[in-house]
């Protein structure tokens, strides 16, 4: 005998501990999308417990008007690699239409919605917790790779849907690296057009997808960017769910948002040793340890050895050797270290600050491989250097850290706590504007 679908998903759904905003969903036979005609946005980290795809249970349920699909960076379906999309095509599953939403713009986005006849948007993709992890939208950051698909994408499709009308509805998941804190600089406004910030929050935010929604609405930045249109936002919230677990402690399948975001401790070490993507050293790209691993063909285990020294709280570190198989130094060998975190309690995991760990990383890094000046452009990848676009005349670093303060403090000697404290008076306004849209 066959037992149907919804009734196994039931019986899933009661031993975790948590339910995400798709497990609600299913578990109220969908009546919040009663009547409406459904685009939805998602890629392979919208899932249910049993590992189905959020759109293959929708639509084998039959109590869903689905009238399309929007596919992020790495498609849909996650068939496309690093910095690619996948071109619209209908999805042979389901037979329904499948948008290339990867670099493009709010106009094109506009062009889908009109095209499939939707009246509702549904959000459900995987956050990682950081402000960076967003869709490539230029060559500039497609030669930085800059992983993602989540919270910039939701942003533009916000402001779409404000611009024609169409209620945006979002699907509720844990912030995997913190609920409980906010950590590292603020994006400044002369970098607010960037791809990877479109607004000021914080490096790491300690927010839900959900919880960022509310405050892209609540802080007037949809209706600033959509001329004064109005935008219905429901967010369909987690049962379960609370600020101080760990992403384990949820018992909910990690599936990679992205290629290079194999593990949850990826994620954790991410918000901070993603700024060596803005540096000529590895961030690890192309190993089975992305983030975690750092380094280049002219360093050496002194960098391990001088961040033990530093006694960054929570983290150790010992010499690795690694050999990309793309990004950096592909094919070549590269020496460095690996970071390691100590997270024993809750205290520990509610502290961890991701960007001050990498700030510490930077300023070793800058402080043992330096050869003369680490500014303007250079030729060669032969020693520490802040990597230059001579087109936007840019330093990466400052796009990814929000200002030039992070790379001019260490340029100026300055040491990771006094960085830190240049920082804090920003980050202290945001985590007070933050508490004002927090759902759990």
């Amino acid at each position: 005998m066959k037992i149907p679908l919804l009734a196994l998903l039931s019986a899933s759904l009661a031993q975790c501990h948590v339910q995400t905003g798709l497990d609600v969903l299913i578990s109220s036979q969908y009546s919040q999308l009663s009547n409406r005609k459904v685009l939805v946005l998602s890629n392979p980290t919208g899932i249910t417990p049993q590992l189905d795809l959020g759109v293959d249970v929708m639509f084998a349920s039959k109590k869903v008007n689905l009238v399309g699909v929007m596919g992020p960076e790495h498609g849909f379906r996650g068939t496309s690699q690093n910095g690619g999309g996948e071109s619209t095509f209908v999805d042979e599953k389901t037979g329904l239409t499948v948008y290339d939403a990867y670099n493009v713009n709010t106009s094109t986005l506009m062009g889908y919605i009109k095209d499939s006849g939707a009246d509702t948007i549904l959000y459900d993709i995987q956050d990682v917790g950081a402000r960076f992890y967003t869709c490539m939208f230029s060559l500039f950051f497609s030669r930085m790779n800059v992983n993602g698909v989540d919270i910039w994408a939701l942003y533009d499709t916000m402001v779409a849907a404000a611009a024609t009308n169409t209620t945006v509805m979002v699907i509720d998941r844990p912030n995997p690296i913190t609920g409980l804190n906010a950590f590292g600089p603020v994006l400044n406004d002369s970098y607010i057009t960037s791809y990877v910030g479109r607004r000021p929050i914080a490096q790491v935010h300690g927010m839900t997808v959900g919880e960022l929604a509310k405050m892209y609405v609540g802080e007037g930045w949809i209706a600033d960017a959509s001329n004064g249109s109005h935008l219905t936002l429901d967010v369909i919230k987690m049962k379960g769910w609370k600020r101080s677990m760990r992403f384990e402690d949820t018992k909910l399948p990690w599936v990679l948002p992205s290629p290079n975001m194999p593990t949850v401790d990826t994620a954790m070490l991410y918000g901070g040793s993603c700024m060596f993507e803005g540096t000529s050293l590895s961030e690890g790209r192309g190993t089975v340890r992305p983030f975690e691993l750092l380094g280049a063909p002219w360093a050496n285990e002194s960098w391990a050895d001088a961040m033990r020294a530093q006694r960054v709280r929570n983290t150790n570190y010992r010499f690795q050797c690694f050999t990309p198989t793309t990004s950096k130094f592909q094919g070549q060998t590269a020496c460095g270290l690996q970071t390691y975190m100590d997270l024993d309690g809750a205290r520990d995991y509610e502290e961890f600050d991701a960007p001050f760990v990498g700030v510490n990383l930077l300023y070793t890094a800058r402080k043992l491989f330096a050869e003369g000046s680490t500014s303007g452009e250079k030729p060669t990848n032969t020693s520490f250097h802040w990597l230059y676009s001579g087109t936007s005349k840019t330093y990466d670093v400052d796009v990814l850290t929000g200002s030039p303060l992070v790379r001019e403090s260490i340029e100026k000697g300055m040491t990771p706590d006094e960085i830190r404290r240049a920082w804090t008076p920003r980050l202290q306004k945001f985590r007070e504007i933050r508490k004002k849209y927090l759902l759990y």
